[in-house]
């Protein structure tokens, strides 16, 4: 390969982290053929990009991004590396945990997902479990709605009538 090849392939990686906000490094040496391929398709279905890299332009296309600190993830850079990359957070893992119910691997290296780094295959449990951005302003809004729909509730049960509110209010205390 040579150096304009390895500095197009930088400038692609760094491309690449900075349009996802998710990182997740993957070990995948071993799968054959059929397996790599059903991969890639899960990953397509779930709009997760996975690409094969060399650790050297990996680590010197994360020292290149500005503004995101990757250093953590640099101690687990040998072997064969894929990455995995996306915008949510809990989905690549959601697709790693699925797809080895039928495959040993790919084993989890380390994963950067909303600025926090997750060393260790260990840790893939813990990642399935972080909830997306989305899933949060569910919840939030569910929350919100909460105390309106005991009101509307309170107003509906009493006839739409104030001492219907009041009463009903001075049940709830």
């Amino acid at each position: 390969m040579t150096r304009a090849d390895k500095d197009l392939q930088i400038i692609e990686i760094k491309q690449l982290l900075s349009d996802n906000s998710v990182v997740y490094l993957t070990d995948a040496s071993g799968l054959n053929s059929e397996d790599t391929t059903s991969l890639r398709r899960a990953c397509y279905k779930k709009d997760v990009r996975i690409k094969v890299v060399k650790n050297t332009l990996l680590r010197r296309a994360m020292d290149e991004t500005e503004g995101t600190d990757y250093s953590e993830l640099y101690e687990v850079l040998s072997g064969q590396t894929a990455l995995l990359l996306g915008n949510v957070g809990n989905e690549p893992a959601k697709l790693l945990k699925d797809f080895r119910k039928k495959h040993d691997i790919p084993v989890l290296k380390a994963a950067y997902v909303e600025e926090a780094c997750y060393i260790g295959d260990d840790k893939l449990d813990a990642l399935t479990a972080i909830k997306s951005k989305d899933e949060l302003i569910a919840d939030v809004v569910a929350l919100l709605q909460s105390p309106m729909k005991n009101v509307v509730g309170a107003l509906q049960s009493g006839g739409n009538t104030i001492s219907g509110l009041v009463k009903a209010l001075e049940n709830r205390g």
